[in-house]
């Protein structure tokens, strides 16, 4: 858990699955995250591992940032943990909901907030 700890890392992942990503386009992926943390987090996964950090030099040096074979064995487990995601929102949605309709029943509304007759 260490490895994938922290709350942009799952992102990075993700946005890194469909091939290398410069800087700029991982800072597109997670515009939430403030620049310094991006950083520190790419970096705690290149020394994991788990993305390979390459500097591709020309006119313009660019930094390329990909998973690394190792890196790529954490996708079937991000799916799943994705996929856990959506079934729970599902879950507290319908929770909701469900707590929504027995509060307008005990209140004797019929959820449009009109009472019911008897």
């Amino acid at each position: 858990m260490d490895v994938i700890e922290g709350k942009w890392k799952p992102i990075i992942l993700f946005a890194l699955k469909g091939g290398p990503r410069r800087f700029g386009e991982l800072r597109r992926e997670v515009p939430e995250a403030a620049q310094k943390v991006l950083t520190e987090q790419l970096r705690e996964m290149e020394a994991d591992g788990i993305l390979a950090r390459k500097i591709k030099t020309g006119k313009t040096p660019e930094v390329l940032y990909s998973l690394t074979s190792y890196g790529k064995t954490l996708m079937p487990i991000l799916r799943a943990m994705a996929g856990w995601g959506r079934r729970h929102r599902s879950v507290v949605l319908y929770r909701g909901q469900e707590m929504e309709s027995l509060k307008c029943s005990e209140a004797g509304t019929d959820g449009s907030g009109t009472v019911e007759s008897e």
